[in-house]
């Protein structure tokens, strides 16, 4: 395993809910909540042959997946509408994100995309875009890392893997979003965000198949299952994106 960030103490809340840690059992009665809009960055790294992929090991703390491995992750936030970018998102990936919607907003597929960078940063502390336009002019809060390294976000440099919605009556629901981008888009990094009291207490490069022999969530190991087809189709623009839910208890995989 490859560390990727220096064990290093983060004073960010370790309570804050990753889309992937939503699998806990369906509480008896409960109702079902409305899925919230989250996104997920899955790097990859192909430089010294063989394909990696990076994850993090969730505090063990944590009520929700503790001590698991996923990739980062969480909820959109209003600022990320208002985040400048380099460049925008394949075509093909802002029409998949709108299917399925109802009544999606224009800037849905941007808004997404830029929550998963976000994420990733606040998780890991690796700042994904590019330098080669300058910095961004101005930076909403959440953010302000981008700015200190000039760093825009470049849409263009991330693949749409698939969608995924946490099944009914969970205690928490999230309509997921899974990007890959590799890890040359890493433009930056900040130490000091893994930690004991970080959501994340480590991050490992990771080979396919020694990620699949850890204890990983459900939808983890359906999305590196996913992530392998695609990169054998090349990301072509007209392959199917996959969405992943539950109806009457029985999981279910249709294209979007």
């Amino acid at each position: 395993m490859d560390r990727a960030a220096p064990d290093r103490a983060d004073t960010g809340g370790p309570d804050s809910a990753a889309p992937e840690t939503a699998e806990a059992p369906p509480a008896a009665g409960a109702r079902s909540l409305r899925p919230r809009d989250a996104a997920t960055l899955i790097l990859v790294d192909r430089r010294r042959g063989g394909l990696r992929v990076l994850m993090g090991r969730r505090n063990p703390g944590l009520a929700f997946m503790p001590g698991r491995f996923v990739f980062p992750g969480g909820r959109t936030e209003p600022s990320d509408r208002r985040m400048p970018v380099a460049n925008a998102l394949p075509d093909y990936a802002e029409a998949a994100l709108a299917r399925q919607v109802s009544r999606p907003p224009q800037d849905l597929g941007r808004m997404l995309a830029l929550a998963a960078i976000r994420e990733t940063f606040e998780e890991t502390g690796l700042v994904v875009g590019t330098t080669a336009y300058g910095p961004p002019e101005t930076v909403p809060q959440g953010w302000e890392a981008f700015g200190r390294h000039g760093v825009l976000p470049d849409l263009e440099a991330l693949h749409l893997v698939a969608r995924a919605i946490t099944p009914p009556k969970r205690v928490r629901r999230f309509d997921t979003r899974f990007f890959t981008a590799a890890r040359g888009a890493v433009a930056a990094e900040e130490p000091g965000r893994i930690g004991p009291d970080a959501e994340l207490v480590e991050l490992e490069w990771l080979r396919l198949d020694a990620a699949r022999k850890l204890d990983l969530p459900f939808i983890t190991r359906t999305m590196l299952d996913e992530l392998e087809a695609q990169i054998a189709a090349g990301f072509a623009p007209y392959r199917q994106i996959p969405f992943h839910y539950e109806r009457h208890g029985k999981r279910e995989r249709v294209a979007l």
